[in-house]
């Protein structure tokens, strides 16, 4: 089983004195979620930038298990908040895109798109075009051009972040079971406090000014949706209620913390 590695990432902009990010070391193994919980300006996209091979660093290095990794490889796949989906084409055209890129035969082509859009639960809308679906309908389409690339990593960033409540609830639950069923490592950044303790095996808090990671909690809420709990359930636990006002009372100090400096 891979892992996907930040280890001591520093990252200071020419004629800025305080680094985005400092000392940042993270594990994202295979078969696992890892959230990164944070408020805006922490560093979170950028440190998914840096993994993904999109964003150079001053120190440091990412690694997929002892392999030093420059540039952007297949093994990476990202989905981005804006969900960048080519609008001239079709739900399955745009799934089809990097195949296409990489030469495969059409028979080929249409077998795994098929098949992809059927783990996403897209089937029923192959033909249509892109901007006839929903919000969440268009991040499926995101993270099924993820997962045709057969890679064994997946970025997510704030996928869901513009969803409305329901919608976005569901999309949770859409990547647990896609969790479940892919055991591919997932590495998702949210501001969204309840969101970061039910998707994650691994929530890592960060904070900002420099960008740095402050606490790792390992949690098992995913894997008790995955034993069967619903998430209603999960979400009224008071071990969950507690770790979300905890979690809350941090990042409202920390807040307070950068107004006040």
């Amino acid at each position: 089983m891979s892992v996907l590695k930040a280890e001591n990432i520093t990252l200071t902009y020419p004629n800025q004195s305080i680094p985005v990010l400092e000392n940042i070391s993270l594990d994202v193994p295979e078969s696992s979620i890892t959230v990164v919980l944070g408020e805006s300006g922490c560093g979170k996209t950028t440190l998914l930038n840096i993994l993904a091979g999109f964003q150079h660093i001053s120190s440091g290095a990412v690694k997929i298990d002892h392999e030093i990794l420059h540039q952007p490889d297949a093994r990476r796949a990202v989905v981005f908040q804006e969900h960048a989906l080519l609008p001239w084409q079709n739900v399955a055209e745009n799934v089809a895109f990097s195949l296409k890129l990489k030469g495969l035969k059409a028979a080929d082509i249409r077998t795994q798109v098929a098949s992809i859009l059927d783990t996403v639960g897209l089937s029923h809308v192959a033909e249509s075009n892109i901007w006839e679906l929903s919000g969440g309908m268009k991040q499926r389409v995101g993270i099924a051009r993820a997962l045709i690339s057969h890679a064994p990593f997946i970025l997510l960033d704030e996928p869901f972040a513009a969803l409305d409540a329901f919608t976005r609830e569901s999309m949770q639950e859409f990547v647990l079971n896609l969790w479940i069923k892919e055991r591919k490592g997932f590495f998702l950044i949210t501001h969204d406090i309840e969101e970061a303790l039910l998707l994650s095996n691994q929530l890592v808090l960060m904070t900002a000014r420099p960008g740095t990671i402050v606490e790792t909690l390992h949690l098992d809420f995913a894997e008790r949706y995955k034993a069967g709990e619903s998430i209603r359930s999960i979400k009224s636990d008071p071990r969950f209620i507690q770790l979300r006002e905890r979690l809350f009372e941090r990042l409202k100090d920390q807040k307070l913390h950068a107004l006040e400096s």
